[in-house]
């Protein structure tokens, strides 16, 4: 029935019953191809590697860049969060002692100046001592500006430091909160700084003390309860302790003070950085001196070219390293630039002055070698247009042959120029004389100096060959007989 047949896209259009093995034979033994033991299996090549396009590549190297690059990115996320360092310090001061406290916001170090400038915030814990419409200061709800006007003096100096109107404090008119100006409630106190110290960066460290005194505009002593300051900065960590103190005038007057003592080092990042650039600086120093050693072992000039161009390149790193250094003082004599930038620049700058000499000295010898040469060939040229069987060969000036690998003309070029070739057998010629021409004759056919082009055995080599591709074995083999001339001919004369 013609209408129940499939379609012709579902059917085989080429029968495979015809098809028959011609390695099989039906009689023969069937193989087993469902079972394969552990050693038919054909075992993987240890460097297997997949083969991908170079646009694919470029492509996973910039995905993978863009990855690193957003992840370090999300550092930066919750930065602009407020900062609720102090919240814990001023809700203790309201609860146990309230009063005036002193806030250090900020601590600037210089240490080539040398000195410290802290920012000082004036502030007030607990009930009575808090100005109205002011709290919420640091994310505490119990501490604000000050109620009562005061006066701020710094290690007993004479002039105050500092001087605090509560009624100069402007208020929000659409929130009714007082605004926090900073020039009003805020002041800066400089100090001196102790650097005894600072020699040993990045471990120095750095100590200061001072004393502070709060006195009302009535001339009234008003306590001050708490100084703190913050923690972290940029360059360095901070930790501060505080203390009650008095001080005591010639009448007998007692005046109530504050102390602090703070202690400043430098994070262990910057540390580790620090001695990272150290480090690598000293590596640099250690290539530049395996430089001058290669320099000297390499022959041609190419090479002698890539070592000073390196060196040349450390040679200005260097400095560079020095100024990456996290807040590095100043190249005043400083024990990283004892045992490091300085001796560093020394050693590159000797090394770099080396190989400049190695290269002068070698230019200077390929052009003595190369003058020499065109001068023993002048002479060849000049003996060859003579008579060579009236007069004899006269005998080459003995130069001292310089010796330099590097040079355009290898050793084996010059001295063939040098040697002189035997004289042509006359009819006087002993047998000796004889077999000597025939060897000279037949080390110049295998040298194949009797062929058009003729070919050149003893090529002078390029920098590139000379270090790279040595002579074949067959060829140095030939080089030893063109040059000793060792060659056993058979004579009828002998």
């Amino acid at each position: 029935m013609s209408f129940l047949r499939a379609p012709s896209f579902l059917t085989i259009r080429r029968s495979l019953k015809r098809l028959r093995s011609f390695h099989l034979s039906p009689s023969g033994p069937k193989p087993n191809l469902h079972k394969l033991s552990s050693a038919d299996l054909r075992p993987l090549s240890p460097k297997y590697a997949l083969s991908l396009r170079g646009s694919t590549l470029v492509t996973i190297a910039v995905i993978a860049s863009l990855l690193f690059i957003i992840s370090i990115s999300l550092a930066f996320l919750g930065a602009d969060i407020g900062d609720l360092t102090f919240k814990a310090t001023l809700d203790e001061v309201a609860d146990s002692f309230p009063g005036i406290v002193l806030i250090g916001e900020s601590v600037d170090v210089d240490v080539d100046e040398p000195s410290i400038t802290i920012r000082w915030s004036i502030l007030a814990c607990g009930t009575g001592y808090v100005l109205s419409e002011s709290t919420g200061i640091h994310g505490s709800d119990a501490c604000g500006l000050p109620s009562t006007p005061l006066r701020i003096f710094v290690d007993n100096s004479a002039e105050p430091a500092a001087t605090y109107d509560p009624s100069t404090i402007p208020i929000n008119k659409e929130t009714g909160h007082r605004r926090n100006i900073q020039n009003l409630v805020q002041f800066d106190s400089d100090h001196v700084l102790d650097v005894h110290d600072a020699r040993l960066y990045p471990f120095d460290t750095y100590f200061l003390t001072s004393t502070l005194r709060a006195v009302g505009f009535s001339n009234e002593t008003i306590p001050i309860r708490k100084l703190a300051t913050v923690d972290v900065m940029s360059s360095f960590n901070i930790w501060t302790t505080d203390m009650e103190s008095f001080s005591k005038t010639g009448h007998g007057e007692i005046f109530a003070s504050r102390d602090m003592d703070m202690h400043i080092w430098r994070p262990g990042s910057a540390r580790m950085f620090a001695l990272l650039l150290f480090t690598i600086g000293w590596l640099l120093t250690h290539v530049s001196i395996g430089h001058v050693l290669l320099a000297r072992r390499v022959s041609g000039m190419k090479p002698l070219l890539k070592h000073l161009v390196s060196a040349a390149a450390i040679l200005f790193s260097i400095p560079q390293l020095r100024n990456s250094m996290p807040d590095a003082p100043g190249l005043d004599g400083v024990l990283v630039d004892e045992i490091g930038y300085f001796p560093q620049m020394i050693i590159s700058s000797i090394a770099t002055l080396v190989l400049l000499l190695i290269l002068a000295v070698r230019e200077f010898d390929i052009i003595g070698i190369e003058a020499e040469a065109q001068r023993n060939r002048h002479n060849g040229f000049s003996l060859m247009s003579t008579d060579s069987s009236s007069a004899p060969f006269p005998s080459y000036p003995h130069h001292p042959k310089r010796a330099f690998t590097g040079s355009r003309i290898s050793s084996s070029t010059y001295s063939s120029q040098r040697s002189r070739p035997p004289q042509s057998p006359t009819s006087e010629s002993t047998s000796s004389e004889v077999a000597e021409w025939e060897r000279y004759r037949m080390s110049r056919h295998l040298a194949g100096h009797f062929v058009f082009p003729p070919v050149s055995v003893h090529r002078s080599q390029t920098s590139s060959e000379t270090t790279v591709k040595p002579f074949h074995r067959k060829t140095r083999t030939m080089m030893r007989i063109a040059e000793v001339g060792d060659l056993r001919v058979p004579l009828g004369d002998r």
